[in-house]
């Protein structure tokens, strides 16, 4: 029985994500100010959690097992440099195809913002939804404003994973689909990790993915979602929405600590 609440605990703070794509898609339309205030918010969303709890948690996870703090920087590094050789191969590839509009080109930048996103957040939700597990197994009671807490903070990532999606296809269903099954990594980290990677998961393994994800999500951050952002020629907007971002995130963080 225990189990069975522990993994319905960790589905809902997962669905939160979905959550977080349905405002993204019915919120605000197609308006080049929402989509500038909305990748912006994303932005923010991204760096703040990266610089805020995954590398400073990686590196004080490191210490304690005795690996020097640096791994983190190290393993951040090392994420940048796989989304920008992923980027680069993505942007080689389309220069190789038919001439595009200028539409057209956008389209095809903010849908891979989008899945480069959608697969970081993934990433970001696996061990999270992990953890989120075993605390919900260990007392349920005490895991209830856990969850809470992962919830408010999971519902800004579905922003950030459908906004680009939406906005390069103009399908709601598909940006939906994106946000939730992100927001399904969480379950699936808990179910895989009970079964499977218990062993595996090492804390200077489980550091070093962190760092590496917080790596990730900032390289996308500066390298695809402000220059999307920039691109809608809304630049009080923007910076309103990478405030607004880093605010939200900043006090889920301050409420799930």
């Amino acid at each position: 029985m225990a189990p069975l609440i522990a993994l319905s605990l960790s589905v809902i703070a997962g669905l939160a994500t979905g959550l977080g794509g349905l405002i993204a898609v019915f919120g605000g339309g197609m308006s080049r100010r929402f989509l500038a205030g909305a990748l912006g918010f994303s932005a923010g969303v991204m760096v703040c959690i990266s610089l805020v709890e995954l590398i400073p948690e990686a590196a004080a996870d490191l210490r304690v097992a005795g690996v020097s703090p640096w791994m983190a920087l190290v393993a951040a590094l090392v994420g940048a440099v796989v989304v920008m050789l992923f980027s680069a191969a993505a942007r080689f590839r389309s220069r190789t195809e038919l001439p595009a509009n200028t539409d057209e080109v956008q389209k095809r930048a903010l849908l891979r913002t989008g899945v480069l996103t959608a697969i970081v957040i993934t990433a970001h939700n696996f061990p999270e939804g992990f953890a989120t597990f075993l605390t919900a197994l260990h007392d349920p009671y005490l895991a209830l404003p856990v969850i809470a807490a992962i919830a408010l903070h999971n519902v800004p990532e579905g922003i950030a994973v459908a906004v680009p999606i939406h906005h390069a296809t103009g399908s709601r269903k598909r940006a939906l689909w994106a946000s939730f099954g992100s927001g399904l990594a969480e379950p699936a980290g808990a179910v895989i990790g009970w079964l499977l990677l218990a062993p595996l998961l090492t804390p200077v393994v489980l550091a070093a993915v962190l760092a590496g994800v917080a790596g990730v999500m900032i390289t996308i951050s500066v390298a695809e979602l402000l220059p999307a952002a920039a691109a809608q020629k809304e630049k009080r907007t923007v910076v309103v929405g990478i405030a607004s971002g880093a605010v939200v995130m900043w006090v889920s963080l301050l409420v799930l600590s």
